[in-house]
């Protein structure tokens, strides 16, 4: 049975503000996929169904997560504020199905649902200040280089576009703000309006209008939009404004206008189009003068007043377009012959950068490498040459971290992490991924002297070692019933004794409800005990929720392989057993 994956915007948060078709689909849905506070923004619409929520830097996870339910037949809402496709999950999950080679010819469906988008909610508060060309920039730099977020900042300010920024300030990141402030003022007046919102059409809507210059001054957060006008956008009463051209060409306050309507796309009518604009040679002031003065002669014939100089802007005009004009004297068609000769030198100057960037790009790409060092599964001890390794390896920016799971992690920048892997691997370490995935974490067993169960530990570390799953998991395999290195407390805990495993699923390590595993078998044969894991753990990297931990995982599907899980049971009487078992 085919699956199939709704992206749904939902719009600013509050019910009254959602789609038709988006509460539909979420009624439709059987798994409801979203970051924990989009989830709680739609709580009573999702009662009953199988949710899946994650935190922040969580986003490929819930793709990952929406496609694999999607593939078991599920119809799946992967939930977004705003509109899902700017800056929502849409663009992630279609990524995420082509790295699996979907086409749309594929039995999954996928359906985008738009919604209400914090700039349009956050306009439509402030007033009318996206009624001309504008554009979105997000000021997070964590997927995107600032030195785009620069370039795309100034580009936008230069070219007058009314600027929505998402994402603009967060506990760590600051400086952005401040930098992209400086960046408008060098193309706007400090008087141009500003519109700070948070958390629009929700519980703690906050609004306030400012200007450029004194936007620092107020709150800025993640659930803030920045809304900044261009160099027509004016505040009337509390609201801010920006005018679509409509002065142009008609008197707001006049009954009969100069133009009749069959008239008003008459070319005489439209001096500034691209159409009426000869081409020009740059630097020719003569012939940008006259052509200035025959735009102002031809408004003139069709009843219109000119475009007004910098020297005219003032009056009813509003303060904030002060200062945002050419120098005095300048006309309509002046300006942009000069700004698009300037953007033409300015855009060989960038791209000629560019080029280098890439080619020093090309000749290094250098990446953090990251990896846990050990002298073994169940060996503890580094020799004098592997440490002298090690420390070469690191190098003198590297870093070496000890930790309490018997290896040491490195962390470096390089070109050559495969070499790095060879150079440990040729000292007789072991190196193994970090993050979430499968660490194996076995005892000394007794510096090899109980040796018994040392070869499963090495099969289950070569065949799972190292694995990819939904969130860090430790197998800690005991060589001893006396358990000294604590396997009983690791996600998985293996005990050899008397010759067979005691297996041991849930523990908690750290926290203060840490506690043991339930022993939920005793006497597992050895030879058995490899795909008994294996499959437990092919079930969890299957069916877990991104970032869910084992013990929460066996809490909820209530048995994993053959195994299940027990609410409350009575302490396990455990054979005490003497170190020489």
């Amino acid at each position: 049975m085919a699956g199939k994956l709704l992206i749904i915007g939902f719009g600013p948060g509050s019910v009254d503000h959602m789609t038709k078709r988006a509460r539909e689909a979420i009624e439709e849905s059987d798994v409801i996929i979203g970051y924990k506070t989009y989830i709680e923004l739609v709580r009573d619409l999702i009662v009953g169904k199988e949710i899946i929520s994650t935190g922040m830097t969580e986003e490929v996870s819930r793709a990952q997560a929406a496609v694999k339910w999607a593939e078991r037949g599920k119809t799946v809402a992967v939930i977004s504020s705003g509109d899902a496709g700017l800056y929502g999950m849409a663009g992630l999950v279609y990524e995420v199905l082509i790295e699996k080679g979907w086409t749309k010819d594929d039995p999954i469906e996928v359906e985008v649902i738009p919604g209400i988008s914090a700039l349009h909610s956050c306009a439509a508060l402030l007033g009318a200040p996206v009624m001309h060309d504008a554009c979105t920039i997000s000021l997070s730099d964590h997927l995107t280089p600032w030195e785009l977020i620069e370039k795309r900042l100034e580009a936008a300010a230069e070219a007058d576009f009314v600027i929505a920024l998402y994402n603009p300030k967060s506990g760590r990141r600051t400086r952005q703000i401040v930098e992209a402030q400086r960046i408008l003022l060098r193309h706007r007046a400090p008087t141009t309006p500003v519109g700070l919102v948070k958390s629009a059409y929700r519980e703690r809507q906050h609004i306030v209008l400012t200007d450029l210059a004194h936007m620092l001054d107020h709150e800025i957060g993640m659930l803030t939009t920045v809304i900044i006008g261009n160099s027509t956008t004016f505040v009337h009463d509390g609201l801010m404004i920006t005018p679509r051209g409509y002065q142009r060409k008609y008197h707001l306050t006049a009954a009969v206008q100069p133009l009749k309507p069959h008239e008003r796309l008459r070319k005489e009518a439209e001096p500034w189009a691209l159409e009426q604009m000869e081409p020009q040679a740059t630097g020719d002031v003569e012939v940008k003068r006259a052509a200035g003065s025959n735009n102002r002669t031809s408004l003139a014939l069709a009843g219109i007043p000119p475009f007004p100089d910098e020297t005219q802007q003032t009056g009813a005009r509003p303060t904030s377009m002060v200062g945002s004009s050419a120098a005095a004297g300048q006309t309509a068609v002046e300006r942009p012959v000069e700004h698009i000769a300037r953007q033409q030198a300015k855009e060989a100057a960038e791209d000629a950068l560019a080029a280098l960037e890439n080619r020093k790009r090309r000749k290094a790409e250098t990446v953090l490498f990251e990896a846990a060092v050990s002298p073994g599964v169940a060996n503890k001890q580094f020799t004098a040459e592997q440490l002298l390794v090690l420390a070469e390896t690191a190098g003198p920016d590297g870093k070496l971290t000890y930790t309490p799971d018997h290896y040491i992690k490195i962390e470096r920048v390089t070109d050559d992490p495969n070499g790095l892997v060879a150079k440990l691997a040729a000292a007789g370490l072991m190196v193994t991924p970090v993050g979430d995935v499968l660490m194996v974490k076995a005892c000394d067993f007794c510096d090899g002297e109980k040796k018994d169960a040392i070869p499963y530990a090495e099969e289950l570390a070569r065949r799972l070692g190292g694995l990819a799953l939904p969130k860090e998991l430790k197998l800690g395999i005991n060589g001893c019933g006396m358990a000294c290195y604590g396997a009983v407390r690791e996600d998985i805990g293996l005990v050899y004794r008397k010759g067979k495993f005691d297996l041991f699923l849930g523990g908690k390590t750290v926290g203060r409800n840490a506690h043991p595993g339930q022993l939920v078998a005793e006497g597992l044969p050895p030879e058995e005990i490899v795909a008994i894991i294996t499959d437990m753990i092919e079930q969890y990297k299957e069916h877990a929720y991104p970032n869910e931990r084992f013990h929460k995982f066996f809490s909820r599907v209530k048995q994993v392989g053959r195994f299940r899980h027990e609410e409350v049971k009575a302490a396990a009487m455990v054979e005490t057993a003497a170190c020489g078992d």
